[in-house]
């Protein structure tokens, strides 16, 4: 495998399946045995969520915006405690740790305490985002890469890469196959926030932009395959 420590975004609505609300667990089986499938090949692995399948802070009306953005973040603990069954399930040892204190279901995150789940070839699944208000999971997944030395950053989507605007409302639009930092940012692309693309830029961290529909690009990215859209120095 060309990576050897990947961090894998998994966004709320990926949870949710088709409807992109609730728990579809048949989907997150699916995702589970590749994750597995790659894992069994001594590749480590920590999984950021998000909680868009119940939650989104910055949608929600009629409530002050960093209490909607905690809510939020306890949605990302629900999903992952149950990606952490799924994966369980199927003989995957996992952490779930979190940036806010739940220690009845989750450990804190600590750096070196994750580090070493990573070690003991533990999948380490992260929720909570960054334990502040008005960040997104994104920027957390970004952070998280950071602190935990990953080489690599997939962000998982459900679509097959990035667009110069939403393929799903605009047929004739643009796919990249490789975009440097910049570019997302000065073309304001909207697939992730600047200050994601700006931390992954400022560590030189690729991402991936790839979807998660297609069974196997999970594994044929960590395998080194072109899949999706690179966002890395130089493109």
């Amino acid at each position: 495998m060309k990576y050897k420590r990947v961090l894998l975004k998994l966004s709320g609505e990926m949870f949710g399946g088709e409807k992109r609300k609730g728990l579809d667990f048949d989907i997150l089986n699916k995702y589970a045995n590749e994750i597995k499938g790659v894992f069994l090949q001594g590749v480590q692995f920590t999984i950021v969520v998000g909680g868009g399948n119940f939650i989104r802070g910055r949608e929600l009306s009629g409530i002050n915006r960093a209490t909607a953005d905690y809510m939020g973040m306890l949605a990302t603990v629900i999903n992952a405690l149950a990606f952490q069954e799924v994966l369980e399930s199927i003989g995957v040892q996992t952490r779930v740790m979190t940036a806010l204190e739940i220690r009845s279901v989750a450990e804190p995150f600590i750096r070196r305490r994750a580090l070493r789940h990573l070690e003991k070839q533990r999948v380490v699944i992260i929720a909570g985002g960054t334990g502040n208000p008005f960040f997104s999971t994104d920027t957390a997944a970004v952070l998280k890469a950071i602190e935990l030395e990953c080489q690599i950053i997939l962000k998982a989507t459900k679509v097959d890469g990035v667009y110069s605007s939403d393929p799903l409302v605009n047929p004739y639009a643009l796919k990249y196959t490789h975009l440097d930092y910049r570019e997302v940012i000065d073309k304001n692309l909207g697939f992730m926030d600047s200050t994601a693309i700006s931390l992954s830029m400022e560590h030189n961290i690729p991402i991936i932009v790839f979807s998660i529909k297609d069974y196997g690009n999970i594994t044929k990215i960590v395998a080194g395959e072109s899949v999706g859209t690179m966002i890395s120095k130089g493109g």
